[in-house]
């Protein structure tokens, strides 16, 4: 095997690979024995075919399934010990048309294009500058905050009579232009509909002053004009909402209107645990406190996109942008060349930052311990049990949820690296100078406008 490189410039090189039969000879003899010993062949005893007959089956698919994967294999061994760092992955090359002909050769000479990845020199020092936005909490966000709990822990409640916003709950059933129950028509019972998602105003006007056992005929299709929510109420198949036409007898069994959660001591130890928090003023501190840690992990976030910014600025990385661009489309099928063209100054920051953190990682000597990992992976756990509204989950549990994500390779290497950027911030953070700006949410958001 004779590997050998060109450089045509700074970030791009040929790699030619000629493979000779003693190359790989062996490694097809071996295939084709074990083909022999398993071959069922009328006339032959099972693995006595004579060796010219497989040949003759195998030879050849063996042959380029063999060689194929010597070339993989050497090629990157090859990378490694010579410390080749290339961007993507090899490509076959373009230009010359490359003719391979397995059935009459013995030998064989692949051509690969190569991206390299550019040398660069990068310091991260105390003269490096980041701005760090400190969002202030002020009254609106705590009362939004305070409004949302009241409405996450609030119920619903038996009211006597309709207004605009209730839930009607009851049976639904088809009726005639002159209020009849329709034979065989649709009935549905223990339906709820919320007067509020109704999009005509002359049909929830028919509801208004309804009480437990009134009966409203009405339109149902008007009422609610989406197809989905149709369907859905009326528990039938979408294609057959097209074809429905008439009214509804809503024979109303419950009214009821959802009432925000109280301020109060039953309150705070529903949301807080009992007796944790016992007051207005406490209340308003546990609310800031939380506003304040989630405004925190902003810009934590922020900090990042700037500090990522003004790195990949100072580093000025060339890349071979051509090869990039080929090595995009070939190896994503839904990626067209005209979409990675249009596009592709989104994906070059990214490839340099992919630079930049390996560079930073090994120049500090940055690495995530398997718990470190696991750490990581637990709270991911955890933020998605939270996405269910459930926030008190033990320990345990989130172990082992942990442990199941980390069993997966792909899943675990994202972990590792997950943590082995949170390091990274950490170290760029305690080293370049903070530019603190005190700004108000709305000025934050506006930050991404640009």
């Amino acid at each position: 095997m004779n590997i050998t490189q060109e450089n045509t410039d700074k970030l791009n090189a040929i790699l030619n690979v000629k493979v000779e039969e003693a190359d790989y000879a062996e490694r097809v003899d071996k295939v084709l024995k074990d083909y022999r010993r398993q071959a069922r062949v009328d006339g032959f005893r099972p693995g006595k075919v004579p060796m010219g007959i497989i040949k003759k089956m195998y030879h050849t698919p063996v042959l380029v399934d063999e060689v194929n994967k010597l070339v993989s294999e050497s090629l990157f061994e090859y990378l490694k010990e010579n410390n080749v760092n290339i961007l993507g992955e090899p490509l076959p090359h373009k230009g010359e048309e490359q003719k391979i002909d397995f059935e009459n050769d013995r030998e064989f000479e692949f051509k690969f294009d190569l991206g390299l990845a550019p040398e660069f020199s990068l310091e991260v020092t105390a003269k490096d500058k980041v701005p760090y936005y400190k969002i202030k909490v002020d009254k609106k966000q705590q009362d939004e905050y305070k409004d949302s709990l009241l409405g996450r822990f609030g119920e619903f409640i038996t009211v006597d009579k309709a207004g605009k916003d209730e839930l009607i709950k009851g049976t639904l059933v088809k009726v005639d232009k002159d209020g009849k129950e329709v034979e065989n028509g649709i009935r549905v019972e223990n339906v709820s509909m919320s007067l509020d998602m109704m999009k005509d105003e002359d049909q929830k006007i028919l509801f208004s002053g309804a009480a437990g056992g009134d009966e409203v005929v009405f339109d149902v299709k008007k009422a609610y004009p989406n197809d989905t929510e149709v369907a859905s109420l009326l528990r039938i198949d979408k294609t057959e909402v097209a074809m429905l036409e008439g009214t509804f007898k809503c024979v109303i069994e419950e009214v009821q209107k959802f009432e925000k959660a109280v301020p109060g001591a039953e309150f705070y130890d529903k949301v807080y645990g009992e007796g944790e928090v016992k007051t207005e003023e406490e209340f308003t501190k546990r609310v800031t406190e939380e506003i304040a840690l989630n405004y925190e992990r902003e810009s934590e976030y922020r900090f990042m996109v700037d500090a990522r910014e003004a790195l990949i600025k100072k580093a000025k990385i060339d890349l071979p942008v051509e090869f990039l661009k080929r090595w995009m489309v070939e190896t994503n099928e839904q990626i067209t060349e005209e979409q990675v063209s249009e596009d592709f100054d989104k994906y070059e920051d990214d490839f340099r930052w992919q630079l930049i953190k390996e560079s930073l990682l090994k120049q500090q000597d940055i690495k995530v311990s398997e718990q470190e990992a696991l750490e990581a992976a637990k709270g991911m756990a955890l933020n998605q049990y939270m996405q269910y509204g459930i926030s008190n989950v033990p320990d345990e549990y989130l172990e082992n949820y942990a442990k199941e994500m980390m069993a997966k390779p792909e899943e675990s290497r994202k972990f590792y690296e997950q943590k082995g950027e949170e390091k990274l911030i950490s170290y760029i953070k305690s080293t370049v100078k903070l530019d603190e700006k005190e700004v108000s949410s709305e000025k934050f958001r506006k930050l991404y406008e640009k």
